[in-house]
C-alpha cells in the first residue's frame, strides 16, 4: 500500500515538474518585437558577447551607462527592447545573462558578476553605471550595489520587492523604483513592506494598470494579474524611469560617482 501511494506521489512530483517546465518555456520567450530589438540599424549597434548584448548608440553621451539583468527564468531576449531604448536615447547599455536563468542559485552565485565585469570592461569610456534589473534582476542589481560591484553609481529597481535581506537605506547614489499596480508577484503590500531597506531619496515611478509580465517583452507569468494598459505604454514609462535616473547621474558629474564597494554597503 505504502509503495503504490509513493509510486503515485513520484509520478505526481514528476508530472508537476514536466508541466511547469514545458509552460515557462512558453510563458518566458521572447515575443518578435524582443527578436527584432537584437538586430542592429542605424541608429544602434547592437554587439553580442559570450554571455551579454551591448548596445551601442550612434551618438554617445557622457560616461554613464546602463547594465541591466533579466529577471528569472525569462529569456534575456525579451528585455532587448527597453534596453535598446536606453541606447536609443544616447546612453550605452549592457543586457547581461543571468546563469542557468537564475535557476539552481544562477543568481546568486558570483557568475553573474564575473559576466558583469567581463561586458563592463568591453565599454571603457563608461566609468559610471546605474545597474537594474527586473525581478529577480533586480536583487542582482541591489547586491551589485551593496558591494559586488565596482562603478555602480546609480540603482533601478523593476517590478521587485527587494532588497530584503539587507539594506541600502544610507546610500546616496541616485535609486528609482518602478512598479505596476497590477503586479501580483512583486505586490505594493511587498515594496511598502521593504522600504527601509532603500534611501529616503528614492523615486518611486507607480504604473497604473501595469503588471509584472509586461515590464518585458514575453508571455503571461504564472501568478500575475492581467495588465489593464498595454505592454508598449508599460514600457514606454519605465524607459522613461530609467533615463531620467541616467540623466540625473549625468548631471551630477563626476562626483556622483562611487567605487561601489565600501562607499555603497549599508548592511
Amino acid at each position: 500500500m505504502w509503495r503504490l501511494i509513493r509510486r503515485i506521489w513520484i509520478t505526481l512530483g514528476i508530472t508537476a515538474t514536466v508541466i511547469f517546465v514545458a509552460w515557462s518555456l512558453w510563458a518566458y520567450r521572447p515575443t518578435a518585437e524582443a527578436r527584432t530589438a537584437i538586430a542592429s540599424d542605424a541608429s544602434v549597434t547592437v554587439v553580442r558577447g559570450d554571455t551579454w548584448w551591448r548596445f551601442v548608440p550612434r551618438a554617445p553621451r557622457g560616461d554613464v551607462g546602463l547594465l541591466f539583468f533579466p529577471g528569472a527564468l525569462v529569456d534575456p531576449v525579451a528585455y532587448a527592447p527597453l534596453v535598446r531604448g536606453v541606447a536609443a536615447a544616447g546612453y550605452h547599455a549592457l543586457l547581461v545573462e543571468v546563469p542557468r536563468r537564475g535557476a539552481f542559485d544562477g543568481a546568486d552565485g558570483p557568475e553573474v558578476f564575473n559576466r558583469a565585469r567581463e561586458a563592463t570592461r568591453a565599454i571603457p569610456q563608461v566609468s559610471r553605471w546605474v545597474v537594474g534589473g527586473h525581478s529577480r534582476g533586480g536583487v542582482i542589481a541591489a547586491r551589485a550595489v551593496n558591494g559586488g560591484l565596482a562603478g555602480m553609481a546609480g540603482l533601478v529597481l523593476v517590478g521587485t520587492s527587494h532588497p530584503r535581506d539587507f539594506s541600502l537605506a544610507h546610500v546616496t547614489i541616485p535609486v528609482t523604483r518602478i512598479y505596476g499596480t497590477r503586479d501580483t508577484i512583486a505586490d505594493v503590500e511587498k515594496l511598502e513592506a521593504n522600504r527601509r531597506n532603500l534611501p529616503a531619496s528614492i523615486r518611486d515611478v507607480r504604473i497604473d494598470g501595469g503588471n509584472h509580465s509586461q515590464f518585458g517583452s514575453y508571455g503571461f507569468q504564472p501568478g500575475d494579474w492581467p495588465a489593464t494598459i498595454s505592454r508598449g505604454h508599460q514600457q514606454r514609462l519605465t524607459l522613461e524611469g530609467i533615463l531620467e535616473t541616467l540623466a540625473e547621474l549625468d548631471a551630477r558629474g563626476e562626483a556622483g560617482s562611487i567605487d561601489g564597494a565600501a562607499r555603497a554597503r549599508s548592511r
